[in-house]
């Protein structure tokens, strides 16, 4: 039997032909994924993402501690694919999308290990800032067919929702939960260098 961690692996491998990955970024939207997953009813994951984001990052390879990142997505962008739960997700008992219109990420320290790197940084949703870490993995640098320098990294991090105020939530008959209080951030980022 393969396993998931087995089928993943079976991709491409990764590309590194950009020596200096060095310099300032934009992160491109049509080929990098915000999402996150939870659990529903205790029983199955939902997963979704976020479709109208920007961002940008400067990134100093010998001196890591200097690179910075900063994203801005679009509360009102969120996607499970079902329009019921994404219109509750919008409303005031989760995002409230009409009051906060963005979630923001500004990196305040960033460390380096190989192709390791570990961002942490102020995360705002609901008006409320709190540090997260996110552990990320280069995992690919070429210049693409029209001339741009492309970076790429995939990582996550878990984070309770109700540390950022959203706490909606209704009770089980058998116990537990709708919707679990943990939230898994997951990022597949593609960003290009600016020229």
């Amino acid at each position: 039997m393969t396993t998931y961690r087995q089928q993943i692996e079976q991709f491409d491998a990764p590309t590194a032909a950009v020596e200096d990955i060095s310099g300032d970024y934009t992160i491109d939207p049509t080929h990098t994924r915000i999402g996150f997953s939870t659990r529903h009813a205790m029983v199955t994951t939902v997963r979704g993402q976020f479709t109208e984001f920007s961002g940008t990052a400067h990134v100093d390879a010998a001196d890591p501690a200097a690179s910075r990142v900063e994203l801005a997505i679009q509360t009102a962008s969120i996607d499970t694919g079902v329009a019921d739960r994404d219109a509750h997700l919008r409303s005031a008992d989760f995002f409230n999308a009409d009051e906060n219109k963005e979630i923001r990420f500004v990196s305040t320290q960033v460390e380096r290990d190989g192709d390791d790197w570990v961002i942490t940084g102020d995360l705002t949703i609901n008006g409320v800032t709190k540090a997260v870490t996110v552990p990320f993995e280069l995992t690919g640098s070429a210049q693409d067919p029209f001339g741009n320098v492309r970076i790429g990294f995939e990582g996550g991090t878990a984070i309770s929702r109700k540390d950022w105020g959203v706490t909606w939530n209704a009770a089980l008959e058998t116990g537990g939960v709708l919707v679990s209080d943990k939230v898994k951030l997951e990022f597949d980022v593609s960003a290009i260098r600016n020229a």
